[in-house]
């Protein structure tokens, strides 16, 4: 069962369109400015400066511009946002309407995960209470020339669609497939017009950082990493649940909060991410050292990391949009090694290839899904070798 320790979020202390209306009578280099100082950086994973993105966006020339939400929360292992969407919906929307008024933005659009369509109801009627408060809309605010609305738009189960231009390509009714970069999104993104996409988290706490400013919030997390962070734990842990805590935290620390002490390993970032083993524990959690959009799985002394791997490997089989060769074809030899090795028909050589290979699809995949498949296979290669050698014959 997960549990939630929502009423110790920070969400829950900032007060109603506070931050909007600081930001409103700002001007758009003040603004910008702002949530650069902040040291914000995206709290999907990737940790791009939203600062930069926004300045980036802002200066592309184009009478059209969009303020994108990526509320399609995929990484497995990760429910934070919903609990945002559930009870702070309109932190995101607000920040939505901050970025908006940043880059010069008149309309908005929220991708919201297949799987999240129950709230979907609840989210309109929100829009609706903003647009009826002046807070969305012509005009809001009573600020001349400030138009802006939001609509939401549901996603289908695609994984890869995390991925911006995937995204994008979802948002303009074609396949999620990820576009070549350059052009970015911030000067090609839907409708072939500049945009910013920015995740859930991210936006609620743009709101909050307009609230209570960029010195507050850097008071947290580390010089490089700076602010609070909500991270999803589960797994073998006496108390799962959604925790918010501040970027730099270790590995050993988080699990004395969450009760899993004796863990054999955790996985920090979800399929994507990495296995961090025990004797690593006091690794930072942070976009200097272990990076994560939330996902924190952890595994206690009974697990088999074999079966671990095969799970993850599975996942992106089953997920990879199949443009590319190296993701396409690669991910499925993984994951047929790890059945061998289960079956006792691996040997140390071909492990070793296997090793190889999810080096040369992490370098050549066109994505960051197919560049980070591999992740938790290799990491769990490298740190249980003892376990995994002893299922390979010689």
């Amino acid at each position: 069962m997960i549990t939630t320790t929502t009423a110790k979020l920070t969400f829950a202390e900032i007060g109603a369109d506070e931050g909007l209306k600081k930001a409103i009578a700002m001007d758009r280099p003040t603004l910008i400015g702002q949530v650069s100082e902040s040291g914000l950086k995206g709290r999907g994973g990737a940790g791009f400066p939203t600062g930069v993105k926004w300045n980036l966006c802002a200066a592309a020339r184009s009478t059209s511009k969009f303020v994108v939400c990526n509320a399609d929360e995929g990484e497995p292992g990760t429910f934070k946002d919903r609990v945002i969407l559930t009870d702070y919906p309109d932190l995101v929307f607000e920040g939505m309407t901050i970025s908006a008024h940043a880059i010069g933005a008149k309309k908005g659009l929220m991708y919201l995960r297949g799987e999240y369509t129950y709230l979907r109801e609840q989210l309109e009627a929100v829009l609706t209470r903003r647009r009826k408060n002046n807070l969305l809309g012509e005009k809001i605010c009573g600020k001349k020339d400030f138009n802006f609305d939001i609509e939401i738009r549901m996603g289908c189960g695609a994984y890869v669609c995390g991925e911006e231009t995937a995204l994008i390509e979802s948002l303009e009714g074609h396949r999620g497939e990820p576009r070549n970069r350059p052009p970015f999104p911030v000067d090609t993104g839907f409708n072939g017009c500049p945009t910013v996409v920015n995740n859930v988290e991210t936006l609620a706490w743009v709101s909050c950082i307009m609230a209570k400013g960029a010195d507050w919030f850097k008071q947290h997390g580390t010089e490089k990493s700076t602010g609070l962070k909500l991270f999803s734990v589960s797994g073998d842990c006496d108390r799962p649940g959604v925790y918010e805590l501040p970027l730099g935290i270790t590995v050993a620390d988080l699990m004395k909060e969450v009760g899993g002490e004796n863990a054999k390993a955790v996985q920090i970032g979800g399929a994507s991410g990495r296995c961090v083993p025990a004797n690593e524990f006091d690794r930072q959690i942070a976009y200097e050292d272990i990076s994560t959009g939330g996902s924190v799985i952890v595994f206690g002394p009974g697990r088999d990391m074999l079966d671990v791997a095969r799970n993850f490997l599975e996942f992106m089989v089953e997920e990879s949009c199949g443009q590319c060769t190296p993701c396409r074809y690669g991910n499925p030899k993984l994951l047929e090694g790890v059945e061998m090795l289960q079956d006792g028909r691996c040997s140390a050589a071909y492990l070793r290839e296997l090793v190889a290979l999810g080096d040369s699809i992490q370098l050549s995949s066109k994505c960051g899904l197919g560049q980070s498949s591999a992740n938790a296979f290799l990491s769990i290669v490298e740190h249980f070798k003892d376990e995994i050698m002893g299922r390979a014959i010689a």
